[in-house]
């Protein structure tokens, strides 16, 4: 079958491998799109995510077939699998992780200390077909097409942001970076019931993209000051702050523009170290968060999508052939601003 396999930094081939085969537990996959993550983007150009030696839980290194955000159709299940049967549309949680951890115990298995994912540290969904365990495996209803399907892991991560704030129905919301997560972000807002959500890129591109998902009102930092703007219009400042750009400029205007009492939630990945101010934290009693991808949601975000509650059709901006990955994927998003989420057909 046709895979894409990461080898290195910068280094992804498409490739003819061995099709998969099912073992006890496990459920075969026909692979029907596939999301490119910013994850996808840090193993590529960064190596950063990959595993290099033997992962602990999957005991496996690259070469690895990416992708981790990815639906499709069940063709096989192993004798001992009873949840799905062949014609099942399905998605894949993709989080990997030893049962015998601490945090897994509790719950809480996005903390696991071995966790891993599904793409990067074991074969992912740039294929035509995938194995994976039944666990990991969660049914579409009729309602929700396959490349809906593709956006629930990243849906999750941002309804997950959400969900862990202290948001309340009614509430104002900044976002800050209107790139998938900060696109998916607005939706899950909006679906939380927030008045006013203001997006803040420097992407007019994007900011458009913000304003058709639910984005109230839009600010390029490039143009225009975001705290200036804010205050022209929110006396006290805005509720919650939802981070989600990774930089020191976008932490420090939301860190200004909340009100006393606020909240930031930071979703992003930052590469460098920020400063912030101390004083002003605990004088203004402000309340920065984080959250690591997601736990016990992905039912949740499927039912909304099927609800209607979330568009998130509405974030996809190209769709590719798997033999296209690298060229008109990965390498496009590294270097134009206007793609939010491209999606990626094993069969095209």
């Amino acid at each position: 079958m046709k895979a894409a396999r990461i080898y290195g930094i910068k280094d992804v081939r498409i490739e003819d491998i061995q099709e998969p085969d099912v073992q006890s537990g496990q459920v075969k996959i026909e692979v029907a799109w596939t999301g490119i993550c910013g994850s996808d983007l840090h193993a590529y150009f960064h190596g950063i995510g990959i595993s290099t030696e033997p992962h602990p839980v999957s005991g496996r290194s690259v070469p690895l077939t990416l992708g981790h955000e990815f639906s499709g159709v069940v063709t096989e299940v192993a004798t001992d699998v009873t949840k799905f049967a062949k014609g099942d549309r399905v998605v894949v949680e993709p989080l990997i992780f030893s049962e015998d951890d601490y945090f897994v115990k509790q719950g809480k298995y996005n903390l696991a200390n071995d966790a891993g994912f599904i793409g990067l540290n074991d074969d992912g969904g740039f294929a035509e077909y995938a194995v994976v365990d039944e666990t990991k495996v969660h049914k579409l209803p009729d309602n929700v097409s396959l490349e809906e399907g593709a956006l629930i892991e990243p849906t999750a991560v941002a309804f997950q942001s959400v969900k862990a704030s202290n948001f309340k129905a009614g509430s104002s919301a900044i976002v800050f970076g209107a790139g998938p997560i900060g696109l998916l972000t607005i939706i899950s807002l909006k679906a939380a019931g927030a008045t006013s959500i203001l997006a803040v890129d420097i992407s007019n591109e994007r900011l458009e993209k913000a304003k058709e998902v639910g984005a109230t009102l839009t600010i390029n930092s490039m143009d225009e000051s975001v705290e200036e703007k804010v205050a022209s219009l929110f006396e006290h400042g805005i509720d919650f702050a939802f981070e989600a750009a990774g930089v020191q400029a976008t932490f420090t205007s939301a860190m200004n523009v909340l009100k006393k009492g606020g909240q930031l939630m930071i979703l992003s990945i930052f590469a460098q170290p920020v400063e912030m101010s101390a004083m002003d934290l605990v004088v203004r009693e402000i309340n920065i968060s984080g959250f690591l991808g997601y736990r016990h949601i992905f039912p949740e975000v499927i039912d909304m999508v099927a609800a209607g509650q979330m568009d998130v059709k509405k974030v996809i901006t190209k769709k590719i052939a798997l033999d296209n990955l690298v060229e008109d994927g990965i390498e496009l998003l590294g270097s134009d601003k206007s793609q939010a989420k491209i999606l990626v057909s094993s069969k095209a």
